[in-house]
């Protein structure tokens, strides 16, 4: 039988009741720690006991995630290697250089050729030529419509948005509640635009991870006996563009790269002192 690689396999064999009797307080979520080692199988106590030792047989190791990435961009490089991605370009925003297309993320050029290598003066990482790859395959060419959704509304969104509050928006708060300032500061960096939308929000940007697949994050400040809130929309044409994984990975790839150049900055605080 197959192995189970991804939280969404092993989702698929569990009860999905969203109990929280493992401690977690949904089964996707509990998926996720099972797939990374941080929970046993056997720690859902409404999986059949004679099924555990078989299911857990199938899990594959992830020692190595980055391993895993580099596996899942072979495979979507050799669906880019099947097509012309130069007749896509003007689809997906991005320009046909030709043998190449370019696609502007985050305010920055990316470079892809007819093989799926992924160039640009950035640091290109794996959470982010993953979604790429898969817009240039799947995106259907949408156009952004400007009525924002929260991910849980998403066609696909429901079973992934807890998961996507822990990893996603949970982290962005705290960011945003570290320092305001910087936060502001970030989202400058990668041409985000200040936005004003019926949600009210103290701070409200939009960013183009990918042209057609916008976000926008809002945040709310504390006042008096109300904390903070932040949370993070999507256009409603997000998975017409976009798997809902890649959604996904974009958002969280988002706070990895927000929590490094936070982490950046506290240095040179710390060594102006």
């Amino acid at each position: 039988m197959s192995q189970i690689k991804t939280p969404l396999e092993l989702y698929k064999h569990l009860p999905k009741t969203n109990c929280g009797d493992c401690g977690i307080s949904t089964c996707l979520a509990f998926a996720a720690a099972v797939i990374k080692e941080e929970k046993p199988l056997a720690g859902c106590p409404h999986i059949d006991r004679g099924e555990v030792s078989g299911l857990a047989g199938r899990i594959a190791r992830q020692v190595n995630i980055e391993g895993i990435r580099e596996e899942q961009l072979k495979t979507l490089r050799e669906k880019i290697a099947a097509i012309d991605i130069g007749s896509r370009a003007e689809l997906l925003g991005g320009k046909n250089n030709g043998g190449t297309i370019t696609v502007k993320c985050l305010g920055k050029d990316f470079e892809v050729d007819g093989q799926g290598q992924v160039a640009s003066q950035c640091h290109t990482h794996a959470w982010f030529a993953l979604p790429l790859l898969d817009y240039i395959l799947h995106s259907e060419g949408r156009n952004i419509t400007g009525r924002w959704v929260p991910f849980r509304e998403l066609e696909q969104g429901k079973t992934w948005a807890p998961l996507f509050e822990q990893r996603c928006e949970k982290p962005l708060k705290l960011i945003a509640d570290a320092s305001g300032d910087l936060f502001e500061d970030l989202v400058t960096m990668f041409s985000g635009t200040s936005s004003f939308n019926d949600f009210n929000s103290d701070i409200s940007v939009v960013l183009y991870p990918l042209p057609r697949v916008p976000v926008l994050i809002c945040y709310w400040k504390p006042e008096e006996d109300i904390g903070s809130k932040l949370h993070v929309f999507f256009d409603d044409t997000a998975e017409k563009n976009l798997h809902i994984e890649s959604l996904f990975t974009l958002g969280t790839g988002l706070v990895r790269m927000f929590e490094k150049i936070m982490d950046r900055h506290s240095e040179r605080e710390i060594q102006s002192l």
